[in-house]
């Protein structure tokens, strides 16, 4: 039996390292952890923020998640916008949906956010 998740993975191209860092930690607020030594020369990174565990895996044929995303839930969804924003990291709004006020950032590489808050 499934009994939750223990970590999210998306791809970066390679040597994204830096740029990653900049949105996951400067935007999201995510603090980066060191990866086993045996999987560190593989590249990427491993962030988390309380129980999110967010790994980042280089991909040597990068093509960005723009359709597919992951869905994170915020308690203050205009900060991270205006972190966003004071990035210049795009942002797209969608449709809305009953309960909550969302909206998609998307990665310097394009991978595609979405930022959610609880009405």
């Amino acid at each position: 039996m499934l009994t939750g998740i223990d970590h999210v993975q998306i791809a970066i191209p390679a040597l994204g390292e830096e740029e990653a860092r900049r949105f996951y930690i400067d935007v999201l607020g995510f603090s980066e952890v060191p990866k086993p030594a045996e999987l560190a020369a593989r590249g990427g990174g491993w962030f988390e923020l309380g129980s999110l565990r967010l790994h980042l895996g280089v991909d040597k044929d990068f093509h960005a998640a723009s359709k597919a995303h992951i869905a994170f839930l915020t308690s203050d969804l205009a900060t991270l916008v205006a972190r966003a924003r004071a990035g210049g990291y795009r942002l797209v709004e969608d449709a809305p949906i009953d309960g909550y006020d969302r909206i998609f950032v998307f990665d310097p590489f394009g991978n595609r956010i979405e930022l959610m808050q609880r009405k």
